[in-house]
């Protein structure tokens, strides 16, 4: 199933709250006590989180095989391939018998498919640990296409696309990601193209094995009640034969996605009440500036946080029914995002005064330092899972490894905590005042008539920015 904007933040709180407490630079420190990793000889990442406090193991792997990589000709493909890990293998001869060895185990398995990975996980008895490795090995390493299980699963997926046609966003947030992304649409959409996969066939999906489904290209993430060593051993016995790929990014680059050069309103008519309001740029990317993606998760928190200027000026004055500011990481031009819910009859004066203070973001003395420290503070004592619950902890720690590094994830508590005001005001004059930015509208088409609501009403101002 695909996801979007989904995994960032939150999942990460789920380990800063265990480690909020410890003095600055202590969280790597205990961190790495925790999480182990390997790097076998054909590049193959094995990462190990120990929790023994229920017999239960989670085995995922995560593959650099999202959108991404998504050509307009495979637009949607990463995805059913997806569809497509959990069947006929050459261990396997069909879906069913992948199913019953998976139900012998003990085990529940599913897949998820994001912009920049895939992946693909079990879980399942510690006990049955060695045959789970080894299940998901033969997955990987061995797959058939069959013509009969593409053929199924290519109705599910289009039946997918169905239900997301027929939510009354979609047409919107399509229309909003191709103006985002201009000529890389493609590259940001995970359900993909109706006329792509339709198309689909069996050696498009081999094409994507070829390329992608290499070692030095996946990483191995095994936690819960397991022992690291004993986890080396198996992945090495599972894998260790599994033969090194060329680097799917240099032998196919993904391209760089241009600038929004000037800004672009989108109103998409559908019968709703309220009127829902999005506004989007380009925001960093993290490997290109790691700084000021950790600066626009503070931002995020410092705006959405009950009571604080921002919001008072929007929905405590009435005028919006909810805002709601995210960053997206990713590697590939994390999206800033903006959303907001009101009245057909207040659209245009919430429209006016969310402009106006966002032209205030880059002001000196926005954010108090005060401020920051409560933000930061509320992040780390938001979630009381802490690392309890590895599954999530396992969809966390391999997210951070596809977009980032795992030493991202591992500094990140760090980072946050060492964000200034200054900070955020050089991310949002860098990246949102006066920038070039989409802005979606969902209205009903009886409420644009009647207030004559034009792309020229909506559009967001743009200046040069500020030395």
């Amino acid at each position: 199933m695909p996801v979007r904007f989904r995994l960032g933040r939150r999942l990460v709180a789920l380990v800063a709250c265990c480690v909020a407490a410890l003095p600055l630079g202590a969280q790597r420190a205990q961190l790495e006590q925790i999480i182990k990793r390997r790097v076998l000889p054909n590049g193959l990442e094995v990462i190990v989180v120990e929790n023994h406090g229920i017999p239960i193991a989670t085995v995922e792997l995560n593959v650099k095989n999202g959108a991404f990589t998504q050509g307009p000709q495979y637009e949607g493909l990463a995805h059913m391939y997806e569809h497509m890990f959990f069947k006929a293998s050459k261990a396997y001869p069909n879906a069913d018998a992948f199913s019953q060895r998976a139900a012998e185990l003990g085990a529940r398995f599913n897949g998820t498919t994001q912009e920049e990975r895939v992946n693909y996980y079990l879980t399942l008895p510690s006990d049955s640990l060695r045959g789970g490795i080894f299940l998901m090995a033969n997955a990987i390493r061995g797959p058939l296409f069959l013509a009969d299980e593409l053929a199924q699963e290519k109705e599910v997926v289009l039946g997918e696309y169905d239900r997301n046609e027929a939510s009354p966003g979609f047409a919107l947030q399509q229309a909003m990601t191709a103006a985002l992304y201009p000529g890389q649409t493609s590259r940001k959409n995970t359900i993909g193209s109706r006329a792509v996969l339709r198309g689909v066939t069996p050696d498009q999906m081999r094409t994507i094995q070829r390329r992608y489904y290499v070692p030095n290209n996946t990483a191995l993430l095994v936690t819960g009640d397991v022992d690291p060593a004993r986890v080396f051993a198996l992945a090495d016995s599972a894998f260790g034969t599994w033969e090194k790929g060329p680097d799917p990014f240099v032998a196919e680059p993904v391209p760089p996605i241009p600038p929004v050069e000037k800004p672009v309103a989108i109103i998409s008519e559908s019968p709703v009440g309220a009127v829902s309001v999005l506004i989007q740029w380009q925001g960093p990317s993290v490997r290109k500036d790691r700084a000021a993606t950790f600066a626009a998760d503070v931002f995020s928190d410092a705006l959405n946080t009950k009571g604080s200027r921002f919001q008072r000026a929007l929905t405590d004055a009435g005028l919006w029914q909810g805002i709601l500011v995210n960053y997206y990481t990713l590697d590939q031009v994390g999206p800033i995002t903006i959303s907001g819910q009101t009245t057909p009859e207040k659209l245009k004066a919430a429209l006016a005064a969310l402009w106006r203070e966002i032209e205030k973001l880059d002001d000196p003395g926005y954010f108090s330092a005060a401020e920051l420290e409560a933000v930061k503070a509320q992040r780390g004592t938001e979630n009381q899972f802490g690392l309890e619950k590895t599954s999530e902890l396992t969809h966390t720690v391999g997210f951070w490894w596809a977009v980032a590094d795992l030493d991202y994830f591992m500094d990140y508590v760090d980072e946050m905590a060492k964000q200034t005001p200054a900070d955020l005001q050089r991310y949002a004059a860098r990246f949102i005042v006066g920038r070039p930015s989409v802005t979606g509208i969902l209205i009903s088409a009886e409420d644009r008539a009647r207030l004559r609501l034009t792309e020229a009403d909506v559009v967001g101002p743009v200046r040069e920015p500020k030395p």
